[in-house]
């Protein structure tokens, strides 16, 4: 049966899988589906992620706030491989029960305190150590802002354009064409706003822009699911492109968006300063 001739039925029941390159991994139903416990590292923040966008806005916080010397922020960097669904172990199942990554377990009190929603644990951190979040109201009020913008945005672009485009098992015009338009647009509000503003809060640096990072910036540097970038015109939004470009010279940029992520370039876990040195020493 082809796409237009589908008609759904009265009621929706899980009785094959759908294809594509998440099709083993994704299911209606939620909870571990094996036993295995999450490792422990010496250090005060227990990250447990992959490298992907999402993934990303966490590491590149925590190197943010240690070039700051906040020692606190100190932490290993688990690898969690959702392609082979190592999200739905029990171990990390008890730290996020939506079994997504990143997952933070924050052991440096009496009792661990776990954060999940990668939203969520930058909050969590700036708040911790007071760090990243404008302090003017206004200002803040656009940290905020702009940080559930991106909450929000990220399906449509991962989810949305980048499922269909690159992973779905057929090519659909209707799904690429609307993904493609809505991601577009996204690009769009950003590049307006950044074309009077420095950073998305302002004149300011904030846990926004981190966030939007990894999802426009990989895009701007040609990553973004095979053909995308070009695909999407997006050298045409010069005001994002100018602020991917600002972002990827700073060294907390540098040293989180290569964390728990396999390559040559990259670090498949971290536990140690030394650890991204040596990845970086190699790149130059």
């Amino acid at each position: 049966m082809s796409d237009s001739e589908y008609v759904p039925p009265e009621v929706w029941t899980w009785d094959k899988e759908s294809g594509g390159r998440f099709a083993s991994i994704n299911r209606p139903v939620s909870g571990p589906k094996f036993e295995k416990d999450l490792p422990r590292g010496k250090h005060p923040l227990q990250l447990h992620s992959m490298g992907t966008p999402n993934g990303q806005k966490v590491t590149i916080l925590l190197e943010e706030l240690l070039a700051l010397g906040h020692e606190g922020a100190e932490y290993d960097a688990w690898m969690v491989d959702i392609l082979e669904g190592e999200q739905f172990s029990s171990g990390f199942v008890s730290i996020n029960p939506n079994s997504k990554i990143p997952a933070l377990l924050d052991v440096s009190g009496d009792a661990p305190i776990r954060v999940f929603e990668s939203g969520a644990i930058l909050l969590y951190l700036a708040e911790k150590f007071d760090a990243f979040v404008p302090k003017a109201a206004a200002q803040r009020a656009e940290c905020y802002s702009w940080l559930m913008w991106q909450m929000g945005s990220a399906p449509m672009i991962g989810g949305g354009f980048g499922h269909f485009f690159a992973y779905a098992p057929e090519k659909y015009e209707y799904a690429i064409n609307r993904f493609s338009m809505e991601t577009k647009r996204l690009f769009d509000v950003a590049d307006k706003h950044l074309a009077d503003n420095e950073y998305l809060a302002g004149s300011e640096y904030s846990i926004a822009d981190m966030a939007l990072y990894g999802w426009f910036g990989m895009f701007v540097n040609d990553e973004g699911y095979e053909n995308g970038p070009r695909f999407l015109d997006i050298p045409s939004y010069r005001n994002v492109v100018r602020w991917v470009n600002l972002l990827d010279e700073r060294d907390g940029v540098k040293r989180g968006r290569i964390v728990n992520r396999d390559g040559e370039k990259y670090l498949r876990e971290r536990h140690d300063a030394s650890d991204i040195d040596a990845v970086l020493a190699r790149q130059s």
